[in-house]
């Protein structure tokens, strides 16, 4: 990596990050995400980074932008799936037999990308995907 490459993933932001935070946003408002599943959700960056992205954006790390792709593929499945937007939101907190009687939010909840994509797959199978 040369200094200038260092340099722009220390502290410069790009655009996606804006449009990623902007996004992720809305999908906690719709899904009434609490604050600290929105930070289990991202990762678990320190609150203040947190809000900080929230009111000033900032470079996010790739691991937060990659959550977050996967968190709009689920919400946008689930649109499709599902077409009454209400019951689309809800069905993320719904049990079910499928994650072991857990609903798909307990899942991603675990922390890892590798709990969010479990979800984002099983609903790419429910779509044919």
């Amino acid at each position: 990596m040369t200094h200038g490459e260092a340099a722009a993933h220390e502290g410069d932001e790009r655009p996606t990050d804006r449009v990623a935070m902007t996004a992720f946003q809305k999908l906690s408002e719709a899904w009434q995400l609490s604050t600290d599943q929105q930070l289990q959700l991202l990762g678990s960056p320190g609150r203040s980074t947190f809000f900080k992205w929230k009111k000033d954006g900032g470079s996010l790390p790739r691991d937060t932008v990659e959550r977050v792709s996967h968190l709009l593929a689920i919400y946008k499945a689930l649109q499709i799936l599902v077409p009454d937007p209400p019951q689309a939101d809800s069905w993320i907190k719904k049990k079910s037999s499928y994650f072991k009687g857990n609903s798909a939010l307990d899942v991603m909840l675990n922390g890892q990308v590798v709990d969010i994509l479990k979800v984002r797959q099983y609903l790419d199978v429910q779509r044919g995907g």
